[in-house]
């Protein structure tokens, strides 16, 4: 019982402290190793809680997937992220907003569990002690709680049309495919035939018209 206990504070401890580091550092990079960090301890707290399923895939999933996505993005995008934090202020009201029901939410969920102590555990199903983990999360998730999945879906879908509308930067520098500028090409435009004397190579001056 007391090593358990250990283990939760020890586990809780630096999860916590990764969260904190996430939104405190400068470095984007080190935001998402802190994360990382952070993904692996709330897989240790689900282990101890039983919870093999969920923290296997908390580390498969998160860790090995979005987090090394986000990863990978950020050093190979190369995004102006001073550029971004230049609408923070514009921001911050619908921000503070956000925030302010968050924490009413956090406030009411502990005060109820404050208040009445059993509240929990007469809102909760047991669990069926002749199926597995897996199989108990799934004969919940997908049954009782079926709309609230769905919702989250949709939530993370929105989410993720936003990231990438907000990210989207188009380089003038950088030439783009026209698939109708291609078709449109004749031989007469794609390619031009010169007459080179014996001896002579294609001069300097002459690189500008072959690259056409």
């Amino acid at each position: 019982m007391i090593l358990s206990a250990l283990f939760f504070y020890l586990f809780a401890g630096v999860c916590v402290a990764s969260a904190v580091m996430v939104i405190v550092s400068r470095n984007p990079v080190h935001s998402v190793l802190y994360l990382i960090l952070a993904f692996v301890n709330a897989a240790g707290l689900f282990v101890l809680m039983g919870a093999e399923f969920l923290a296997m895939i908390l580390v498969v999933v998160y860790v090995g997937a979005v987090a090394v996505l986000f990863l990978f993005v950020i050093m190979m995008l190369d995004v102006d992220f001073a550029a971004l934090r230049e609408g923070f202020i514009q921001y911050l009201p619908v921000g503070i907003v956000i925030g302010g029901i968050f924490l009413f939410e956090l406030l009411m969920t502990v005060g109820a569990s404050v208040i009445n102590p059993t509240l929990t555990s007469s809102i909760t199903a047991p669990i069926p002690a002749n199926v597995s983990n897996t199989e108990a999360l799934g004969l919940v998730l997908y049954t009782k709680y079926i709309h609230y999945f769905q919702i989250a879906g949709m939530v993370l879908l929105v989410a993720m049309i936003g990231a990438i509308v907000l990210t989207l930067r188009h380089k003038v520098s950088v030439k783009r495919q026209d698939i109708n500028v291609q078709n449109a090409r004749t031989p007469e435009l794609a390619m031009r035939v010169r007459k080179v004397a014996a001896g002579q190579g294609l001069r300097d001056a002459d690189a500008a018209e072959w690259v056409q």
